[in-house]
């Protein structure tokens, strides 16, 4: 579980790049706010970089704060991987670009993209000797954590590649859309795509073919 916040007194508030601090209105979605660490003593933090091992332990690393999370994300793939220090970089650009976009602090519009991004429903490969079929299933909290991160940084890498605009400004598109559920832009076509239920789509396109 995550860690509850702690009154702790400090000689001048700390904010993420001195800038965002965590007096905000929480439009987090309740199922995901236990994992989701955003207010936690481990995000009173200058810098997303905590140096934690969250891998060592299952579901520590809900306790690593969300924007630490998300500079992990864009580490990817063989080439970034290590290079932080530019991740960082990036994301700081991002938060500025979306304060400046939307007049509204950054961390939460982070939050409401990542809570609007996980799929909810998905599909599983079920069955037994040789007949498989495909069920829809729910999907549980924290993969949809995990799957909004990977679908918001994949996306905005996607859209980065060989375009005029650099990956922070990509990145900053996909989650704005995605805070305001705009259906124009990568990541929430691909939560339509998961959110379908497969069984009905297989029925659909065997009744279209065989008319």
């Amino acid at each position: 579980m995550v860690a509850k916040e702690e009154t702790t007194n400090f000689a001048s508030e700390i904010k993420l790049f001195g800038l965002y601090d965590k007096n905000f209105e929480d439009k987090c979605d309740i199922s995901l706010r236990e994992l989701i660490s955003y207010k936690t003593p481990k995000t009173n933090v200058y810098v997303p970089h905590t140096a934690g091992r969250y891998q060592v332990k299952r579901f520590r690393k809900t306790q690593c704060p969300i924007i630490e999370r998300l500079t992990n994300t864009l580490m990817r793939h063989g080439r970034n991987n290590g290079k932080k220090t530019i991740a960082i970089q990036i994301v700081k650009q991002t938060l500025d670009i979306v304060q400046l976009t939307t007049n509204r602090n950054p961390i939460s519009v982070i939050l409401e993209a990542v809570s609007n991004a996980g799929p909810r429903e998905d599909s599983a490969r079920t069955g037994s000797g040789g007949v498989v079929k495909k069920t829809a299933v729910d999907v549980s909290p924290l993969r949809r954590v995990n799957m909004g991160l990977y679908l918001i940084a994949t996306g905005a890498r996607e859209s980065a590649f060989r375009n005029i605009r650099n990956i922070a400004e990509c990145l900053a598109d996909e989650l704005i859309a995605c805070a305001a559920v705009n259906f124009t832009y990568f990541l929430i076509i691909s939560i339509i795509v998961y959110n379908l239920i497969w069984s009905r789509i297989f029925k659909w396109i065997k009744s279209s073919f065989y008319i």
